[in-house]
């Protein structure tokens, strides 16, 4: 069970959540934060004749319109309607549990307003397996993700469609299944709920939790292939690296140099006077994606232990304060720089596979035994080309572009949820790139029999051949690279 607190919420404890299926429960402490700010604007508005944004005021450029109080309920009822226009591709289930999360982590701190039924709602939604359709287009990324996070909290009331059981369903349906009422919001409830940029934070996380497996076998597959193209291992050295000591580059040498510890190929004297960069510069671009990706990491951090919708109501300091949180400016900029690190990845992979199957080093040409009558590797790195390409494309960044809505309310807005259903996209294809470098490179370490990697690759190797076996004769690579994505997705080294 995993309690939600205001104790900050960390990327590695978010991981463990979602791979162990821990349930989620409200502690004590945000439960009463939560009905605290909930009674204290309850107070404000029985007391008061103020307007207060969103709350007895229209939205956006309506915002100067005071909505009476028994229309409250229902200005919050029209808001969640109004803005569910998206459309488009719908969010992987996985990036809309973590959207449900970290909702439910924003709305603990007790800045919100809502009252702990709807919280717990959302909780439940989470422990059960229901997760809303949300479509991917439709937010600017600056009143929050507000499309998004309306069809999120559409099911909440017994609207829309939601993931249940492996299938799209009814809300209503899933709702009356499991013996709950829709909820009925009032003043401020909806608002909470669709301010936020959860849904652009919920890519980032994903894209992140991702990042870190991959960036970890972009190097495993860059030793494989120092061995498989038979290089020096003078690039790795640390005396290089110390004196150029950026923390990314000096892990990756580090990491490199464990991994081809032992190696008969590493060990055996080379012709070569030097290697091509994309063999000898791993440290210093994969080390430099590897800092990147540190740095979005910080940045997502802080925004997942943010408050980021709007209003935000501080009851201690008798505080109602309308502002700018859920401009989701400090992700776009992040989101573009992760997906051009990513990509740098990809592409320096790619380099690699070309230079595996270029007919070098010993290696036959396209890593077939019979070079003419059969093609071997020589489309895999078509494959791989086609697919650096289209990553160069989507890392055109999403977070310099703005366009005003609202009759001009809305002036600046960030795109980051452009950025970040794009990076998605460029994490997918590095996945795929990495899977056919790993691909090439071992059928590349064929050629090097009788002698021998170190016992980690060589260990690697077997499991790898006991799922695909060397490429003989030509057959259908394709089957091939799926059949190497799911092996890597499923093994640790």
């Amino acid at each position: 069970m995993h309690l939600i607190s205001p104790a900050l919420l960390s990327l590695e404890k978010i991981g463990e959540i979602l791979s162990r299926q821990v349930p989620l429960q409200l502690s004590d402490e945000s439960t009463e934060r939560i009905r605290a700010c909930r009674a204290y604007l309850d107070r404000k508005i029985a007391e008061s004749d103020e307007l207060f944004y969103g709350i007895n005021t229209g939205f956006g450029s309506l915002c100067n319109i005071r909505i009476s109080d028994e229309d409250i309920e229902q200005l919050q009822y029209n808001l969640v309607v109004s803005h569910a226009s998206g459309t488009g591709d719908v969010a992987p289930p996985e990036v809309v549990r973590i959207m449900l999360l970290l909702k439910v982590q924003s709305l603990a701190y007790g800045h919100s307003a809502v009252r702990v039924e709807v919280v717990q709602r959302l909780i439940d939604f989470y422990n059960e397996g229901i997760y809303p359709v949300i479509y991917e287009l439709g937010s600017l990324g600056a009143s929050g993700d507000l499309a998004p996070l309306a069809h999120l909290s559409l099911p909440l009331i017994g609207l829309g469609e939601v993931w249940y059981e492996g299938r799209r369903q009814r809300s209503d349906v899933v709702l009356k299944l499991k013996g709950w009422e829709p909820l009925r919001f009032q003043a401020k409830e909806a608002l909470a709920l669709l301010n936020g940029t959860q849904f652009s934070a919920s890519y980032a996380v994903w894209c992140l939790l991702e990042s870190r497996r991959l960036a970890h076998l972009a190097d495993f597959n860059a030793a494989i292939g120092y061995d498989a193209f038979n290089c020096r291992l003078s690039p790795l050295d640390a005396h290089i690296h110390e004196v150029r000591p950026h923390k990314g580059q000096l892990n990756t040498a580090a990491a490199l140099r464990k991994m081809l510890e032992g190696s008969q190929i590493a060990a055996m004297e080379k012709t070569s006077v030097q290697d091509p960069y994309a063999f000898r510069c791993v440290p210093q671009v994969h080390g430099a994606s590897r800092d990147a990706i540190a740095h979005v990491e910080h940045m997502v951090g802080i925004e997942i232990n943010s408050v980021t919708d709007n209003p935000n109501i501080f009851p201690d300091d008798d505080l109602i304060v309308s502002g700018g949180n859920f401009h989701a400016q400090p992700l776009a900029l992040p989101l573009d720089y992760l997906a051009i690190a990513l990509s740098e990845l990809g592409s320096i992979s790619e380099r690699r596979v070309y230079q595996l199957i270029g007919g070098q080093r010993d290696l036959p040409a396209f890593l077939t035994d019979n070079p003419g009558l059969h093609s071997g590797m020589m489309i895999a790195q078509y494959t791989a080309a086609a697919i650096v390409s289209q990553n160069k494309t989507l890392c055109a960044p999403a977070s310099v572009d703005s366009i005003v809505s609202c009759n001009g309310q809305e002036d600046h807005v960030s795109m980051a949820a452009n950025a970040a259903t794009k990076v998605r996209r460029v994490v997918l294809n590095l996945e795929r790139l990495l899977a056919i470098e790993w691909m090439v490179a071992m059928q590349a370490l064929d050629f090097r029999r009788p002698l021998r990697s170190s016992d980690l690759i060589e260990r690697a190797y077997t499991e790898y051949r006991n799922y695909v076996p060397r490429l003989a004769e030509d057959r259908v690579l394709s089957v091939d690279i799926d059949k190497t994505i799911h092996f890597l997705q499923s093994s640790h080294f």
